[in-house]
C-alpha cells in the first residue's frame, strides 16, 4: 500500500515541477520585454514592449518597494484578514465575503476578453516572479497570487465597498446574535478622515492658456506609491497606483488627466424584507408571493493561539442582495455593485484615453461606483462627473432609508446616462473644485442646479474644505503650477469662523466663572483661523473642537441629513455657554498636565514620524519627528493632515491626509510637480524611505520626470525585473 501511494504521488510531483519550469520560462521571457528605470527619488518608470509587459514590470516594482502592502490589500479583498489579525476581523471578513464573491471573480476571468486576460496574467506573473526571485520575502498568507485577484477589487478607491450605511455592528448583531449599538457615534479622538480634493482650471484662469489639474487624494499614509508605466501599445500613464493594482488610479497621460474624489452619491440601497419561516425554511414576500430565501454557507478562518479556527455562517440572500442587518424587526438586504469586470476595464481604459471624447467613452461603461471624477486635457477642456454608476429610481421613495422590499416599484430601473448624472463641462467660471462635497458649488455660479436632479444623485452636503475652495478659486487669475500649489496649501480652518465667535460670546457671558481662560480667549480672539506650526491658538482651537465634535455631528433623528456645515452652524447657535467653555477649560488642564503649560505651539505637538514602515506604524515621543502646520480636513484644511495621540504618546502623529499630490499643466508638453508622503519605499533601509518627508511637511514639490530623456538624466538604476 505504501508503494502504491508513492507511485500515485510521483506523477503529481512531476506535473508540479513541469508547471513550475513552464512558469519560470514564461517569467524569464517577459523580463526581457521590460525595463525599469528608477529616478533619483526612487520612482519606478516602467517601460514595456506591450501593455502586459508593462503591467508585469509595474507589479514587480511595487513588490520591490512594499510587498507587504501589496499582499495585505488582497488578503482584505479575499475576506481573509482574520487569518492574520484574529477573531477581531471575523465580521469584517464576513462583510467582504457577502459583497465580493471569489467565484464571480473567477468566472469573470474565464470569460474576460483576451487583452484583459493578458493583463491579469501579467499582474500575477509579476508578483509571483518577484517572490520566486526573493525567497527571503515571506508572505503573511498569500504564497501565490492568482490572475483573478484584481477582479475582486476593480477600482482604486480606499473605500470601494458601499453597503448603504449598514454598520459592522449590525452585521454582528444579525449573524453573531450580539447586542451592540448600531448608531454611528463620533468619539473625541475621531476625525472625519474620508476625503480628497480635485481642482481643474480652464485656459481662461491660467497664465499660459493651458489647462491645469490638481490631484490631491486624502488617504491613509503610504496607501499609494508614485509610478510611471509606459508601453509601445499607447500606454503612458503617470500618477498614483494603489498597492497591488495595475492601473494608475489618479494621474495623467500625455493628453489628459483624471482625479477621483470619494463620492457619496447613492449607489447602494437597503431593502426592508418581509420574512417568515415556513416548514423550517425562510421565505420572503415579494410581488404578492412568498419566495425562498437563498442560503449560503460561508466559512471563515481566524487566527487564535497560533492555530486557525473555522467558523461557518449560514448567510441569507434575497434577489435584492445579501441580508446584512435587522431593523424594526425587518431583515435588511443590501443591493449594491461592489465589483465588476467592466469596472476594471473602465479603470484601465481611461488611462489610455487621448481626449475628452475617448474619456467619455470609458465613462459610458457606467461601472465606477465609488468616485467623482475631475478631468482636464491638452485641448483646454475641464470636466466633472458626480459619480458614474447611478441607478435610476422612483423619486417617490426616500432612498436614504430602507425601502419596501415587497414591491417591484422599488426596483432599480436601469442606469442614468452620462449626460443625466450631475456633470459640468467647461464652466464659464473657469474652475472646478470637489472636496467630497456637494456638486452644486463645484464651479461657483456655473454649478449645476440642485432642483434639476433627484436627491439620490447627490445626498452629499457641504463641508468646510468646499466652502474655502470656492472662495479661493472663483477670483483666482493668472494661475501657474506654483500658484496653484501655493493656493491649495491654504490652511484656513473655516469651521472656526463659526465656532470661535460662539466661544467668545459665551465667555463674555460667563467670564467671571472662568478666570483662567482670559489669556487663551484673548489669543483666540486675535487668531486669523489659519493653522500654523508656530500658533498656540491653533492648538487650543483644534483640541477644543475635537471635544465638541461628537455633539456637533450627532444626528437628531434617522432622517437628519444636515451636512457638516449646517450641523456646525446649528450647534454654534444652540450650544449653551457651559457646553462651550467647559471643554476649553478641559483643554487647558490637559495641555498643562502633559506639557507643563497650555501655551503649546501646534507644530510642537502635531508631528510627522515614520519609524518602521510597518502597515501599523508605531510612534514614539522620544524619537525624531517633524513639526507640521497643517490640520485635519474636518476643520476645513485643504492640505489635510489628520493626527491623534497613540498609546504611550502625548504628542499627536499624522496617519491620514495628503498622500500623492500632483499639479499638472497640459500644454504642448507636460509640465508637472508632485509630492509623496515620506518617500517611495516602504523599507527602512532604503534612501527613499523618508527622502520626501521634510518636503512633505512643508509642502515643497519636486519636478515630475515624465519624458524618458529626463528620466535617463536622473536615473539611479536601470534593470530588467529579476536583475
Amino acid at each position: 500500500m505504501k508503494y502504491l501511494w508513492l507511485l500515485f504521488l510521483l506523477p503529481l510531483q512531476l506535473n508540479a515541477q513541469q508547471n513550475n519550469a513552464t512558469n519560470i520560462q514564461r517569467w524569464e521571457n517577459m523580463t526581457k520585454q521590460v525595463t525599469i528605470i528608477r529616478d533619483n527619488w526612487g520612482i519606478p518608470h516602467v517601460y514595456g514592449n506591450t501593455d502586459a509587459a508593462a503591467v508585469f514590470g509595474l507589479l514587480y516594482a511595487q513588490c520591490e518597494d512594499d510587498f507587504q502592502r501589496v499582499e495585505m490589500n488582497y488578503i482584505e479583498k479575499l475576506g481573509r484578514m482574520a487569518e492574520v489579525k484574529g477573531e477581531s476581523s471575523l465580521y469584517d471578513d464576513l462583510l467582504i465575503r457577502l459583497q465580493i464573491d471569489s467565484t464571480d471573480a473567477k468566472n469573470d476571468y474565464a470569460k474576460a476578453p483576451s487583452w484583459l486576460k493578458q493583463l491579469l496574467d501579467a499582474y500575477a506573473d509579476g508578483i509571483n516572479f518577484y517572490l520566486f526571485k526573493h525567497p527571503e520575502v515571506k508572505p503573511v498568507l498569500l504564497n501565490e497570487f492568482k490572475p483573478w485577484y484584481p477582479l475582486l477589487w476593480t477600482d482604486g478607491s480606499i473605500g470601494a465597498i458601499d453597503i448603504g450605511g449598514v454598520t459592522t455592528n449590525e452585521l454582528k448583531n444579525f449573524y453573531g446574535n450580539e447586542h451592540l449599538p448600531t448608531a454611528k457615534i463620533f468619539t473625541e479622538n475621531e476625525q472625519l478622515t474620508s476625503g480628497s480634493n480635485g481642482f481643474a482650471f480652464a485656459p481662461s484662469k491660467t497664465a499660459s492658456g493651458n489647462a491645469i489639474l490638481y490631484i490631491n487624494p486624502h488617504v491613509t499614509f503610504y496607501f499609494r506609491p508614485e509610478v510611471q508605466v509606459v508601453s509601445k501599445e499607447g500606454l503612458n500613464a503617470y500618477g498614483a497606483v494603489t498597492w497591488g493594482q495595475f492601473f494608475v488610479y489618479q494621474g495623467f497621460n500625455e493628453h489628459c488627466g483624471w482625479m477621483h474624489t470619494s463620492s457619496y452619491a447613492d449607489v447602494a440601497d437597503l431593502y426592508a424584507e418581509k420574512v417568515q419561516e415556513q416548514n423550517g425554511k425562510w421565505m420572503y414576500y415579494y410581488n404578492h408571493q412568498w419566495l425562498p430565501i437563498q442560503q449560503k454557507q460561508i466559512t471563515i478562518y481566524y487566527l487564535s493561539g497560533g492555530n486557525k479556527i473555522a467558523k461557518t455562517f449560514t448567510t441569507y440572500f434575497t434577489h435584492h442582495g445579501p441580508v446584512m442587518a435587522k431593523r424594526n424587526h425587518q431583515w435588511i438586504a443590501v443591493k449594491a455593485m461592489n465589483r465588476s469586470m467592466n469596472s476594471l476595464i473602465q479603470s484601465w481604459q481611461r488611462t489610455k484615453a487621448n481626449n475628452i471624447e475617448e474619456f467619455k467613452k470609458t465613462m459610458e461603461l457606467y461601472s465606477n461606483t465609488s468616485n467623482n471624477t475631475v478631468y482636464a486635457d491638452d485641448k483646454g477642456n475641464i470636466a466633472y462627473w458626480h459619480g458614474n454608476f447611478m441607478p435610476r429610481r422612483d423619486t417617490a421613495y426616500n432612498w436614504a432609508l430602507p425601502v419596501d422590499g415587497t414591491t417591484a416599484a422599488t426596483e432599480w430601473k436601469g442606469l442614468h446616462t452620462l449626460n443625466e448624472i450631475i456633470h459640468v463641462y467647461n464652466p464659464s467660471t473657469g474652475f472646478i473644485q470637489n472636496c467630497n462635497s456637494t456638486p452644486f458649488t463645484v464651479s461657483g455660479s456655473s454649478s449645476p442646479l440642485k432642483q434639476n436632479y433627484p436627491h439620490y444623485m447627490a445626498p452629499d452636503g457641504q463641508n468646510f474644505r468646499g466652502v474655502l475652495a470656492v472662495k479661493l478659486w472663483e477670483n483666482a487669475t493668472q494661475l501657474t503650477l506654483d500658484k496653484v500649489i501655493k493656493t491649495a496649501y491654504n490652511t484656513h480652518l473655516s469651521a472656526f469662523d463659526i465656532l470661535i465667535p460662539a466661544l467668545l460670546k459665551a465667555y463674555e457671558l460667563e467670564k467671571n466663572n472662568y478666570p483662567n481662560l482670559e489669556q487663551p480667549i484673548q489669543l483666540l480672539q486675535h487668531w486669523n483661523d489659519n493653522a500654523s506650526a508656530t500658533s498656540v491658538a491653533t492648538t487650543l482651537a483644534i483640541e477644543w473642537g475635537q471635544k465638541l465634535l461628537p455633539e456637533i455631528m450627532k444626528n437628531k433623528d434617522e432622517e437628519d441629513d444636515a451636512d457638516q456645515v449646517e450641523k456646525t452652524i446649528h450647534f454654534a447657535q444652540k450650544a449653551s455657554s457651559v457646553s462651550l467653555l467647559q471643554p476649553m477649560q478641559k483643554v487647558i488642564e490637559q495641555l498643562t498636565q502633559n506639557f507643563g503649560t497650555w501655551q503649546v505651539a501646534w507644530g510642537d505637538i502635531n508631528r510627522y514620524q515614520r519609524l518602521t514602515g510597518n502597515i501599523n506604524e508605531i510612534f514614539d515621543d522620544n524619537k525624531p519627528s517633524l513639526p507640521v502646520g497643517f490640520a485635519a480636513s474636518t476643520w476645513g484644511c485643504i492640505p489635510s493632515f489628520v493626527s491623534k495621540t497613540f498609546n504611550g504618546t502625548k504628542k499627536r502623529y499624522g496617519y491620514n491626509g495628503n498622500s500623492f499630490i500632483c499639479a499638472v499643466e497640459f500644454g504642448k508638453t507636460i509640465k508637472a510637480k508632485s509630492l509623496l508622503t515620506g518617500g517611495e519605499s516602504g523599507h527602512l533601509s532604503s534612501p527613499h524611505f523618508s527622502d520626501q518627508e521634510a518636503m512633505y511637511t512643508n509642502g515643497v514639490f519636486k519636478d515630475v520626470l515624465f519624458y524618458k530623456d529626463d528620466v535617463l538624466k536622473h536615473a539611479t538604476q536601470q534593470y530588467h525585473p529579476g536583475e
